[in-house]
């Protein structure tokens, strides 16, 4: 027999050789190479069908964690450490940011990127730890607070706080939680070809499942087991992107050689603050302090078991958001290697995918449940705080007044499904209209969130003058000026038009103005604050009985 040419099957890795009467040879390879896709896929389908697997069976092994309202909206103040550490970084840490954020500000900032990561760990993770934890564990127990709007009450004895608090909540929440999805649709489209409808409400119904099922303690276990992959699929990422272009320092010198004709400053995307320092410093404000405002973050700390373990939370906390949120804005940060990515015609939410399409399939798949895991992770923290607190501090005050127990568990589930169904909605027809970014669309949420409660909530665990009137003037202010920022944006400075900028405005303005107005305003009552404050002199250990809580 007698070779006559060869010829490579398309998308394969091997070349087939024909032979003169051997046409038979070749599709029998071509038929083995077809297969062998279809086995790709299946593995990564079966992997995709594990993963569902565990976070309902924990739903489902959850049931009797959740009995009473306390045990499911806290946990009845019994979660360890490591679980109360995942549930805080796997919340803080979703597609938005690797997906969104590590792409846009990876192709705005370059290797400086990183910083917003570091930023995230130690202001957003380790000081939040610090300053927060061990406080707002105590003092919600003792004003036997289960939300932030019911804190805002307690705290400042003013029962129209809390309504105010859980109408902005309920209002900036939603878009929140719809853009969870947004980073998730160019993924699955690559990896399974699959209509991101349908990747929309499986991940919907599939969160919604399991914390119907299993409340907060469902959550947080899934949270663990959700961070654990995302922890170990970073670092793989990381490792083979860099590798296609011949390793960490290969990659650094061509990013380095890097340029943008915006950007007058040769090796900008490579320096150490990269081409805008002050932009930069505006996005780590935001990502980083911003978390001390927002209540399904606080959230995490009215659940955590005793003092011991918020010192344990803080260290494995930390390292999860080095690994997580460094790694995700250092592998955005590369995102000017990879040729044909069009940011003008596909936006920034088009960056990571494009990097990552030559990775080996098992390893997209690997990807897609990473991204998966932070959004599902992120999902079922906001609606759960979305539910409990639109139950807790607006029906319960203003509707079912005398609402028993029972009855407000089944109210804040039934909330649970309508929050996760509206979010899809939301999701799809943004999808279908493409409008806005993902960034875009979290900074207003975040903005306004954190801009309305990072003060009120920080003085109020630290300062006994602060009043209700100064709370008010930053609820309002953060609110409106985010609301402002989203619809009349053209009229605003150039320097807070963007909704990241103006969101972190509004958070030191807040810092500011509840001080200044407090001042001017009439003191709370000094006994009943006094009384408050004195549960920190004390250490609180919860015992844990048969229920959690009850």
């Amino acid at each position: 027999m007698r070779r006559r040419q060869t010829e490579v099957v398309p998308r394969s890795s091997f070349s087939v050789l024909w032979l003169e009467d051997g046409e038979f040879f070749y599709f029998f390879l071509l038929i083995k190479h077809k297969k062998g896709r279809k086995v790709k896929m299946l593995v990564k389908i079966l992997l995709l069908i594990i993963f569902f697997g565990i976070m309902v069976t924990v739903g489902v092994l959850c049931r009797k964690y959740a009995k009473n309202v306390n045990s499911f909206v806290i946990g009845g103040r019994s979660v360890g450490p490591w679980l109360s550490a995942f549930a805080y970084g796997t919340t803080y840490f979703s597609a938005v940011i690797f997906v969104g954020y590590a792409g846009q500000f990876g192709w705005k900032f370059g290797m400086s990127a990183t910083w917003i990561g570091i930023g995230n760990a130690m202001i957003g993770s380790f000081l939040a730890w610090i300053i927060l934890g061990r406080r707002t564990r105590l003092i919600t127990q003792h004003l036997s607070s289960a939300t932030m709007p019911e804190f805002f009450e307690k705290r400042y004895l003013n029962r129209s706080l809390r309504i105010g608090a859980s109408f902005i909540i309920f209002i900036f929440l939603i878009p929140y939680t719809a853009s969870l999805y947004n980073g998730l649709s160019r993924l699955f489209s690559m990896a399974f070809n699959i209509d991101y409808t349908v990747c929309i409400i499986a991940m919907s119904v599939l969160t919604a499942v399991y914390v119907i099922l299993g409340g907060y303690m469902a959550s947080a276990i899934n949270d663990f087991i959700q961070g654990i992959i995302m922890l170990g699929g970073i670092i793989a990422v990381i490792t083979a992107v860099l590798n296609l272009n011949g390793g960490f320092s290969a990659s650094y010198l061509l990013l380095s050689q890097a340029e943008d004709a915006a950007v007058n400053m040769p090796g900008a995307f490579a320096s150490f603050f990269g081409p805008s320092p002050k932009d930069l410093l505006f996005v780590v404000i935001l990502t980083s302090l911003g978390t001390w405002g927002l209540p399904q973050m606080v959230h995490k700390f009215y659940a955590i078991r005793n003092e011991n373990d918020i010192r344990k939370g803080t260290i494995i906390s930390t390292v999860f958001a080095i690994v997580v949120a460094g790694g995700c804005y250092f592998l955005g940060g590369f995102g000017r290697l990879f040729p044909g990515i069009d940011v003008a015609s596909n936006g920034y939410d088009s960056i990571i995918p494009a990097m990552l399409e030559k990775l080996p399939d098992i390893l997209i798949g690997i990807v897609v449940i990473l991204v998966l895991s932070a959004s599902m992770s992120t999902l079922s923290s906001l609606v759960m705080t979305s539910s409990s607190t639109l139950t807790l501090d607006f029906i319960k005050i203003k509707i079912a007044k005398n609402a028993g127990e029972k009855t407000l568990l089944l109210m804040i589930r039934i909330l649970i499904a309508v929050f996760i169904a509206v979010s899809a909605v939301i999701a799809i027809v943004q999808f279908r209209s493409k409008v806005s970014f993902i960034a875009q669309l979290m900074g207003i949420s975040w903005g306004a969130l954190a801009g309305a409660f990072l003060a009120p909530f920080l003085y109020g665990l630290y300062w006994k003058r602060a009043t209700a009137a100064s709370v008010w003037t930053t609820f309002i202010f953060g609110a409106a000026l985010m609301a402002a920022n989203f619809l009349f944006n053209g009229s605003f400075p150039a320097l807070l038009r963007s909704s990241i900028n103006c969101g972190a405005f509004a958070m030191i303005a807040g810092l500011v103005l509840v001080p200044v107005v407090s001042v001017f305003t009439k003191p709370p009552k000094k006994n009943l604050v006094d009384e408050m404050f004195s549960c920190y002199d004390t250490r609180v250990s919860v015992k844990i009985n048969k229920y959690m809580g009850e």
